[in-house]
């Protein structure tokens, strides 16, 4: 195990300027394990983090920092299916780019998501028609304290839009520490969103919808590597049909998604973009010019200013739409995580 200094900007891609109490890096699970009990024994908060794409510090955080590295891309081949079992620690993006190269098809949607595969089932990552859901076969958790490695199968993970079992019962004390696929040989594109709607579904490959999401994701998007930025920063609400037929009435052109349980899914950046907030900006924090879902350090923003433009944003679309946006990023505390929905009440 590494230890580092105790800085979080470079470990977060808001580029926060935050400090930790210490900061580990874990390549192992027993490595994990060693320094949750470490954080036991000192009384301290323990964070593990992937990438730090999907966090947003609002203080120093008075803990210790994990960063999950467990890396390892294992392949195995069945009849109709590719398996992978891949390690926590391996980066997303990498790992799309991995399968294509082996002539995997199947990740090729889901192309330039930041962050670590470990943080793909707590969010259930999805985008451009596909979700992770779709493709897990199961997610191999560890009980900290014990050691022990429970593994779920997809439906013991209790998948939902942006929700899992892991922001509830494997919350505290437990780590993901790998993450199964299945993969099936019988490949079918799934084109329903974007530019990818444009291509040609009889003789598309997975490269061209790759090489299609990464430019659709770059021209955004910003690069968090020059731009802070969490990426999304709110959920898409998903609403009563009532409410979203009436908003239709009064907004014809407003995106509108029915889901399977008799609702609507509605796009949260499109209802930022309407209560006329692009480029809004409050404190070092701003509305991303191009891209209204996502916030934006602008210039030197605390944790705070970021909050406050949040805030702001939410208010400001419930007053005009009675939508509540809920944000997607996980708020984090002097102690830990916080409850995002009521940091912004």
């Amino acid at each position: 195990m590494s230890i580092h200094d105790t800085s979080l900007k470079a470990l977060n891609t808001f580029a926060i300027v935050a400090d930790a109490i210490e900061v580990m890096t874990a390549h192992s699970p027993d490595e994990l394990a060693s320094a949750w009990v470490y954080s036991q024994k000192a009384k301290r908060p323990f964070l593990l983090l992937g990438e730090g794409s999907n966090v947003l510090f609002l203080e120093n955080f008075d803990g210790i920092v994990v960063l999950n590295r467990i890396k390892g891309i294992d392949v195995s081949e069945g009849t109709q299916d590719w398996l992978l079992h891949v390690g926590a620690g391996e980066n997303w993006h990498q790992l799309v780019v991995f399968t294509l190269e082996h002539h995997i098809p199947g990740l090729e949607n889901l192309a330039l998501i930041p962050g670590c595969v470990g943080s793909a089932p707590i969010q259930n990552i999805g985008a451009y028609g596909i979700e992770l859901q779709s493709l897990c076969d199961y997610v191999d958790v560890m009980n900290l304290e014990t050691r022990e490695v429970i593994r779920l199968t997809a439906s013991e993970c209790q998948f939902g839009y942006r929700e899992s079992v892991f922001k509830h019962a494997y919350r505290e004390g437990y780590a993901i520490i790998a993450v199964g696929l299945k993969l099936n040989k019988n490949w079918q594109p799934k084109l329903t969103y974007g530019d990818l709607t444009k291509l040609e579904s009889s003789s598309v490959t997975p490269q061209e919808i790759f090489d299609s999401v990464c430019q659709m994701r770059r021209s955004k998007l910003p690069d968090p590597a020059v731009t802070g930025n969490a990426g999304s920063f709110f959920k898409n609400p998903i609403v009563d049909a009532a409410l979203a037929d009436k908003l239709k009435q009064q907004y014809p052109s407003m995106p509108y998604y029915p889901q399977p349980d008799g609702q609507v899914k509605l796009a949260a950046g499109w209802l930022i973009e309407q209560a006329d907030l692009k480029g809004f900006c409050l404190g070092g924090a701003s509305v991303h010019q191009q891209q209204a879902l996502v916030l934006i350090n602008r210039q030197g923003a605390t944790g705070n200013d970021v909050k406050a433009l949040a805030r702001h944003v939410r208010h400001a679309v419930a007053g005009r739409f009675t939508v509540w946006l809920e944000p997607e990023v996980r708020f984090i505390s002097s102690l830990g995580e916080t409850n995002a929905v009521e940091a912004l009440s």
